[in-house]
């Protein structure tokens, strides 16, 4: 069988689904894995690597010859109708935003395997992109932040004099939110951490953050280990509580996300107005509508505050893993091969529907939707606005 691996057609993506390492694996397997040439290159990984590892390279690579499809970003409708009835996808497919994608995966008659919704069990952990790209996401966040922060990380005792640590405030406390703890506090600083979710205080506690306790009266752990969207009026309580640990932050780390909904709304613009001027505020659910009011994906915002008019800097994340594309790569690839092994069997690719890690990770198949809340959503009428005909 055919695994090929096309260049990723989007701007700025610069991750690839497969690196040498992983091609080594799945030829291991017995399967042939076809490059696009330059598939690699901008993550780092050149032709002649993936040579080395097995791979054949192709100036050109034909979908509709693949039996398997690996891609990072969700494919678009035109190259999925190139794919063979019966071929195999494999990456993230954001199916409660690309609804135009799964309906030309049904209607091909693909089998396509949303990295998105592999389970969270242990069993699975080698193959939970999210989580992977989640660290990758967590620790670029503090690069960015140390970037523009006028002041040090750490404390520094000199002759002329004692500089103090800075003090991060990170909210949201899953992978990326505990990777950018992690990363603040080796590079020196005070972090103090939260989340809405019940074991994250020991979460944080363990990764040498202060646990921020908010009496906020309210259970918010959802499935998966998100978290589940507050009622109003504790959202308005949790944001006045945060606002004296928002004003002592030199650097803001923002990362809470609800899977299928628009971010939360953490952060208001007059939580900031008393920020110290040269604070950072990093916002890592900026693409998906920002967990801090006034955030742009993809662009720095200078915010005024105080009555001096100093300058906080609003930075709204965007393609966070790309621009770590090498071990980004690495990570996703591994992710990827992990899960084509597990389906792997006499050098076929033949997914077994018993496993509880395949059938959750199976988006569509054989011409059914078989993820329930994207089946579900897709069978809903149009709603037709008012005054429409």
């Amino acid at each position: 069988m055919i695994v090929g691996v096309l260049k990723e057609p989007i701007a700025g993506e610069n991750r690839v689904a497969a690196t040498p390492e992983s091609v080594k694996q799945l030829v291991g397997e017995g399967l042939k894995v076809t490059v696009q040439k330059g598939a690699g290159v901008a993550a780092g990984y050149p032709d002649d690597a993936y040579k080395d590892a097995g791979a054949t390279i192709a100036a050109t690579v034909d979908p509709g010859k693949l039996d398997v499809l690996a891609h990072v970003r969700p494919l678009a409708p035109a190259t999925i109708k190139k794919l063979k009835k019966g071929a195999i996808t494999m990456g993230l497919a954001s199916p409660a935003s690309e609804t135009a994608a799964v309906k030309a995966l049904k209607a091909q008659k693909v089998t396509s395997f949303a990295l998105e919704l592999v389970p969270r069990i242990s069993r699975a952990q080698s193959m939970d992109a999210l989580t992977s790209q989640a660290l990758v996401a967590g620790y670029r966040c503090v690069m960015e932040a140390s970037i523009r922060l006028p002041r040090f990380f750490p404390l520094y005792m000199t002759a002329a004099g004692t500089v103090p640590p800075a003090t991060v405030l990170v909210l949201g406390a899953g992978v990326a939110g505990l990777q950018a703890i992690a990363t603040a506090k080796r590079l020196g600083a005070k972090v103090n951490a939260y989340d809405v979710r019940s074991a994250s205080a020991d979460e944080v506690r363990s990764m040498g953050g202060t646990f921020i306790e908010l009496d906020l009266d309210v259970a918010a752990d959802g499935a998966g280990g998100y978290a589940k969207e507050l009622a109003a009026d504790r959202v308005k309580r949790q944001q006045e509580l945060l606002t004296p640990y928002v004003t002592a932050a030199d650097v803001i780390i923002t990362t809470a996300a609800i899977p299928g909904r628009p971010a939360p709304r953490l952060i208001t613009a007059k939580m900031m107005k008393d920020m110290k001027p040269g604070s950072v505020v990093i916002d890592l659910a900026a693409e998906t509508g920002g967990n801090v009011e006034g955030s742009k994906p993809g662009t720095d915002v200078s915010v005024t505050v105080g009555k001096s008019g100093g300058k906080v800097t609003l930075v709204g994340m965007k393609d966070v893993p790309s621009a770590m594309a090498f071990d980004a790569s690495r990570l996703y690839a591994k992710n990827v091969s992990n899960l084509l092994t597990l389906m792997t069997k006499d050098k076929k690719v033949s997914p077994d529907f018993e496993d509880e890690v395949v059938a959750g990770a199976c988006l569509t198949h054989d011409g059914e939707i078989r993820h329930e809340p994207t089946a579900e959503a897709l069978a809903k009428p149009a709603t037709t606005k008012k005054g429409s005909k």
